[in-house]
């Protein structure tokens, strides 16, 4: 007989699970013990928010759930905030709650919490092992929830008596993806759509893609002569330098490749959803019924049609629509072959550094830097802020799986994220950018990154305020700044008194050697992590707005 303890870790054996991030605690203390010799890696985090956006950034990098352990009450609210980014984001995980013992339920025990109210708006699926029997089969209800259709968070609690009880140990075999592929006559409609198209463009969001994916996608793309664009903070789905990518759609967007949506008469939109920030708060597409010919691709039925009608509707993940769209190819030359070329040349002005303020001249450099000198498939994680305008509009990302940014903008996240994608891929180089207030959400995972031997660098970019509130602040009650000032630390002595390399950079002269330095320091990557404190003017709100534009009124 076997602990329901040790069947969850075997259960999790059996999918694959290589890491498992947590906080612990006293409440699945029997799951802490069978973690011990099984294998399973487990990175032991600081808060339960951090703890939780690692396993998001791994279920967001792999595809597969990423694990994350927390105890009851406290450590479940605080993990709501990975949750809450695994739901928008479309991200495979699974959480696991320790839970009172069920003898004990409806007395309002220590830290008791009614996990299916406090998580049902975000989970995909919630549920309570209520005996040691039901582990196997719940795991793996919660592995294929979290996996299947549109990807999400599920959520298991775990009693204590369930935790403490056996049951019989049983076969359990290995986990296959669930796959939905479009029929042949709808892939059919879709290129005859195409073929009489005048100004196509595609749009790429969401998750269920992989490499072998985008590669398809891409020589698709070389085929048609189709202009392609990403969503929010999805841009490594195809890349920049390629003559067909005509840019991202998201916040500070190219007003060309806005009016490039409106004026297409097909539009295909694969993988995503088009929320609010790529819509343009819902206003770039016509709703319910788009002014364009509307092909939505996507792996859940209850998506298509939700808040766009479309004149297609394909339910099919990524992975399947691309390896489709090998079979097709143009009958002849498309008459629409000069808009690539301008949609790419429109995306190279709008993402030259030149279109930067004078007072920002010392993160203009940095990038500059950065894109001279770091390797082609470094990994880019970021949390919120203004501060992701010089990665969203500047950055030009190659490679798939060099990304790793919340679509549902939570501050916080760029540090974590940072620490799940060196784990996970510990030969490449992961910088994590971060604001000041942003890097504070979550700095004492910092302590988490040395004690993994996640050797990332982070990049602090500090100018003392919560930037973002403050431009609308001052947009919107001129003058009246209110809780917006920040009193900060300094970083790079921090990063030093847990024994990791740190530097001050307060011009950009000195980030050269700063991040040489840093790269030494973390030993090509197998090291301690690395901080480099920035120092920036404050007057610079975003890469081209100033506080004294604003102040003016010339803005």
């Amino acid at each position: 007989m076997t602990s329901g303890g040790e069947l969850i870790i075997e259960a999790l054996k059996v999918f694959g699970v290589e890491r498992v991030f947590c906080v612990p605690g006293e409440s699945y203390l029997p799951v802490l013990d069978a973690l011990y010799d099984s294998g399973i890696a487990t990175t032991v985090c600081r808060q339960e928010g951090g703890a939780a956006m690692m396993a998001e950034a791994w279920g967001k990098d792999s595809g597969l759930p990423g694990i994350c352990l927390v105890t009851r009450g406290p450590g479940a609210t605080n993990a709501s905030a990975g949750v809450h980014i695994a739901a928008q984001d479309s991200t495979p995980m699974i959480l696991f709650v320790g839970q009172i013992a069920s003898t004990r339920r409806h007395r309002e025990a220590f830290q008791e919490l009614d996990y299916q109210q406090f998580f049902g708006g975000m989970a995909k699926w919630v549920a309570e092992i209520d005996s040691a029997d039901r582990v196997l089969e719940m795991v793996s209800r919660a592995w294929h929830v979290a996996t299947s259709g549109r990807p999400g968070p599920v959520v298991l609690v775990l009693p204590e008596d369930t935790l403490t009880d056996t049951a019989e140990q049983r076969l359990l075999s290995p986990w296959q993806q669930t796959e939905s592929y479009p029929g042949e006559v709808v892939v059919e409609s879709f290129a005859a759509m195409l073929a009489a198209a005048r100004q196509p463009l595609a749009i790429l969001g969401g998750s269920r893609w992989s490499a072998e994916a985008v590669g398809q996608f891409t020589r698709f793309a070389e085929r048609y002569q189709l202009p392609v664009a990403c969503s929010f903070r999805r841009q490594n789905l195809f890349d920049h330098s390629h003559p067909n990518y005509a840019g991202d759609i998201g916040l500070g967007c190219n007003p060309a490749l806005l009016q490039r949506v409106r004026d297409t008469d097909v539009l295909l939109l694969l993988g995503g959803r088009l929320p609010e920030v790529p819509s343009q708060d819902y206003t770039l597409i016509d709703i319910p019924e788009p002014g364009q010919q509307f092909v939505h691709v996507y792996p859940e039925a209850e998506e298509l049609g939700k808040t766009y009608k479309p004149t297609l509707a394909i339910q099919a993940s990524p992975v399947a629509f691309c390896a489709a769209l090998e079979s097709l190819s143009p009958a002849s030359e498309p008459g629409w072959s000069g808009t690539v070329v301008t949609a790419h040349e429109q995306y190279l002005d709008w993402s030259s550094l030149r279109h930067t303020l004078p007072a920002a001249h010392t993160m203009r450099e940095i990038m500059q830097h950065l894109m001279d000198s770091v390797p082609r498939d470094t990994i880019i994680c970021n949390g919120a802020g203004n501060y992701t305008g010089w990665i969203h509009r500047y950055w030009p990302f190659r490679s798939y799986g060099s990304q790793l940014a919340a679509t549902s903008g939570s501050m916080g996240y760029g540090l974590p994220a940072a620490i799940a994608g060196k784990l996970a891929h510990p030969q490449r180089m992961v910088l994590a950018f971060a604001g000041d207030g942003c890097f504070q959400m979550t700095q004492q995972e910092f302590g988490t990154a040395v004690q993994a031997g996640a050797a990332v660098i982070v990049l602090v970019v500090d100018n003392s305020m919560y930037g973002t509130i403050r431009m609308h602040q001052e947009m919107h009650f001129p003058g009246r700044v209110s809780a917006t000032d920040l009193v900060n630390p300094d970083f790079a002595a921090l990063a030093r008194s847990y024994g990791a390399f740190a530097a001050t950079v307060n011009d950009a002269s000195e980030f050269p050697a700063a991040l040489a330095d840093a790269v030494s320091a973390t030993g090509n990557g197998q090291g301690l992590p690395a901080l480099i404190h920035i120092k920036t003017n404050a007057d610079a709100l975003t890469p081209t707005l100033s506080m004294a534009s604003l102040a003016s009124g010339s803005d």
